[in-house]
């Protein structure tokens, strides 16, 4: 192969009016040039049947997932290690065991292979991170800072050996020297490293989910969660203002989720309100033919009159009106004091007129305010001693 490769590279030098005898290692490159295409070549092949073959079996199948680990970036990736290792096997039949060139080249591809296989599992954590939310258990929950942490630890390895092959050094030196230097990683990648173990506490404890509504007063944070990731959990607002907070502060400090009163369906409001115990009383048809006018309450009344008439007619109940006078209503309440002597003795006309003029004074404080049922109760005993 290396001296068919040769034959061409000096056809192709001729052609170009070059002699490899004059131009010493100009048969080196154009050989490494056609094997370049060569590869160029096989990846588009590899890439148009085998991406193309694959994407029309998975179609044809019922199951979802193999639609993202089967994507067409996974298989694009998955042809470009191919090809990439196609060209080392290539390389030598190409360059001399002791050249130089080989071995600048073999470097370079040697990291180009490094690269693509990156990108291949970038890929692949892309496919298992839309399988695993489309699921309904891991639906909505903060599981982007996974796979960013994925990520950042799989670009990690590859800028090492990057260096590593670049170098000529062990990738083992590598991790020693940075070993020494821990302190200055684990300040530049704080907030990474903060982000990525409290977002696996909020997915383990299922403190948050995105879409949830949550406060968080000293932040200025009142709204729905619209994207958690590993560095910041982002919150819209009700004035469509967004509030973007580092996770670790929601597993530090306080917040306050409303996704259980929005599961319940309801909301508990606690506020006091003062009702007059004397203006309850049934309706009279009086009043329901005035609150029919509300449209908010006139089907209301219309259901209840109706729930009503058909209970009365099953058990055979006449409804009449509650008829009360006012001197039964002051028995009940007891609200007012009935004077009497210890002795039972018929009073006095100087006894009658005092409690007169107390009955009056209070029948005008009642009146002032506004206890009119009250007055009229002590207008009726007025009335009684008057008549005495």
């Amino acid at each position: 192969m290396q001296s068919l490769l040769t034959h061409w590279a000096d056809a192709l030098l001729a052609w170009l009016g070059l002699t490899s005898a004059l131009n010493n290692g100009w048969d080196r490159w154009v050989a490494f040039s056609l094997v370049l295409l060569a590869v160029v070549l096989f990846d588009f092949l590899c890439r148009t049947v085998l991406v193309h073959g694959m994407r029309r079996i998975v179609m044809r199948t019922k199951a979802t997932w193999d639609d993202e680990l089967f994507s067409s970036a996974v298989l694009s990736r998955l042809c470009n290690i191919v090809s990439a290792i196609v060209l080392v096997i290539v390389l030598p039949v190409v360059f001399d065991e002791q050249s130089e060139a080989r071995t600048i080249v073999t470097r370079l591809v040697q990291v180009y292979i490094v690269v693509t296989v990156f990108r291949f599992i970038n890929a692949l954590l892309y496919a298992a991170f839309n399988i695993v939310s489309a699921r309904p258990a891991w639906q909505n929950k903060p599981i982007n800072g996974l796979r960013q942490t994925g990520q950042g630890i799989a670009a990690l390895i590859c800028g090492i050996l990057i260096v590593s092959i670049l170098i000529g050094k062990s990738p083992a030196i590598l991790l020693t020297g940075l070993g020494a230097s821990a302190a200055v990683i684990m300040l530049i990648f704080r907030d990474s490293i903060l982000g990525f173990v409290s977002g696996i506490q909020l997915s383990a404890n299922d403190m948050l989910k995105v879409g949830d509504w949550i406060t968080v007063p000293k932040y200025g944070a009142d709204g729905s969660v619209i994207e958690v990731s590993l560095t910041t959990v982002k919150v819209q607002n009700w004035d469509n203002t967004i509030v973007t907070l580092p996770p670790y502060l929601l597993v530090s400090d306080s917040f306050q989720n409303w996704r259980g009163m929005q599961a319940s369906g309801g909301r508990r409001v606690k506020r006091s309100v003062n009702l007059d115990m004397t203006s309850v009383k049934f309706c009279t048809p009086e009043m329901l033919a005035r609150y029919r006018n509300i449209d908010i309450i006139r089907e209301y009344i219309d259901q209840t009159e109706q729930r009503v008439e058909e209970y009365n007619a099953a058990h055979g109940i006449v409804p009449r009106t509650i008829v009360k006078g006012v001197r039964e209503l002051l028995e009940i309440s007891g609200d007012v004091d009935k004077p009497k002597r210890a002795d039972g003795v018929k009073m006095t006309e100087a006894e009658r007129r005092a409690e007169i003029a107390r009955l009056e004074a209070q029948m005008k404080k009642a009146a002032e305010m506004l206890e009119y049922e009250y007055a009229a109760v002590l207008r009726d005993r007025l009335i009684e001693l008057r008549g005495q």
